[in-house]
């Protein structure tokens, strides 16, 4: 019995693998499965926490040196799509001065991925817009010190 359910919940896995990489596309599906930046991170220079539309929560945590950011980080609760997003915001974050970021958009993420699903384009949307809330914050303890 154990070797047939085993078989079934391991054929179940690869088909949906198999529907995740045909809706989301190949670069989607592997920052999914390997996401990179998903951590929490000690003492930020620039945090945010931002709750989309859709309920899915994103933090974004950056530490600048010298008006440059030398490491970026991602966390959130929400659907695979989050996850990328997240992931591609913190990496897109890194080595880019306050200037940079302030430009930054969803757009940049959904061309870097070739686009995503309709009802899921505000993950992208939801990622870059927490990197600006981070650089805000940033920008607000630079000022009072």
């Amino acid at each position: 019995m154990t070797d047939e359910l085993d078989k079934f919940v391991d054929l179940l896995q690869d088909q949906i693998y198999d529907e995740t990489r045909m809706e989301f596309g190949e670069k989607a599906y592997k920052r999914w499965r390997e996401p990179k930046f998903m951590e929490r991170m000690a003492s930020p220079d620039g945090y945010a926490k931002q709750t989309g539309t859709c309920g899915d929560t994103m933090e974004i945590f950056l530490k600048f040196e010298n008006d440059r950011v030398t490491a970026a980080a991602f966390m959130t609760d929400g659907c695979g799509p989050s996850v990328v997003c997240g992931s591609y915001a913190a990496e897109l974050s890194q080595g880019k001065s306050p200037e940079d970021l302030a430009d930054f958009n969803g757009d940049v993420i959904l061309e870097i991925l070739g686009g995503l699903p309709e009802d899921h384009k505000h993950c992208a949307h939801l990622a870059a817009e927490t990197v600006k809330r981070a650089l805000d914050d940033y920008m607000g303890r630079a000022v009072k010190r």
